[in-house]
């Protein structure tokens, strides 16, 4: 049996998956190539971003990482894992013309309420967007940067703020908090909640810099903010 030496130390990337996926696919899944390949084609969903999440039957094949994990290294393998984890539902099958080629693949969604409505809008002949790699590391490497070592708890409240806010809002954010030497996470939690309610000015609208501080510290989020 081939052993594992454990996981390494320092900050590690983390992948999210839904909870339903431990207390009632699992229990479900008979065959160990199967849940293998669900859960190494939930791992590629996550790590990209956008409404449509896909990937690829002819990557897929050829996917060192899933091939090496199988019972058998093949594609006739990987074939078997897919056809059992569609039938039982944990991925959706569709075919569909990716990025800006005219040539029809067999593609993969994961069966969530994204999945479900990008594959209602190829039934009904929209076209389907490329594929978006994630920027996961951006709000991580600007927190480490600029306020420090990372949490359990941050990396939570980071995760929930890159889904809820545009990246340039993040960057912007965190330039504001730095410009004004108030390096808190809350502090940025607070810009952002702000720009959310009220909306954001562009830099060049804002005369005020000034002013603009004395808002945040004196303004409903003072509670948030260090002084």
């Amino acid at each position: 049996m081939r052993s594992f030496s454990g996981f390494p130390p320092g900050k590690t990337r983390s992948v999210r998956l839904p909870e339903p996926l431990f207390t009632e696919l699992i229990p479900l899944i008979d065959d160990l190539d199967e849940l293998k390949t669900t859960l190494h084609v939930l791992y590629l969903l996550e790590q990209q971003q956008g409404a449509a999440r896909y990937v690829e039957r002819q990557d897929l094949l050829a996917d060192p990482l899933l091939l090496a994990a199988l019972g058998e290294p093949t594609a006739g393998a990987v074939e078997a894992a897919l056809e059992r984890a569609v039938e039982r539902g944990t991925l959706l099958r569709a075919q569909a013309a990716p990025g800006a080629t005219a040539r029809r693949e067999t593609i993969y969604f994961a069966n969530t309420p994204k999945g479900r409505a990008a594959l209602e809008s190829l039934r009904r002949g929209e076209p389907l967007p490329e594929t978006q790699p994630a920027l996961r590391t951006n709000i991580f490497v600007l927190y480490e940067e600029n306020i420090g070592p990372l949490t359990p708890l941050i990396v939570d409240e980071l995760r929930e703020a890159e889904d809820a806010y545009p990246d340039e809002w993040v960057e912007a954010a965190f330039r504001e908090a730095v410009a004004l030497n108030k390096r808190s996470w809350r502090y940025i939690r607070a810009i952002l909640e702000r720009w959310h309610n009220e909306g954001r000015q562009d830099e060049t609208d804002r005369p005020n810099r000034q002013e603009d501080r004395r808002r945040y510290i004196e303004g409903k989020y003072r509670d948030y903010i260090e002084h």
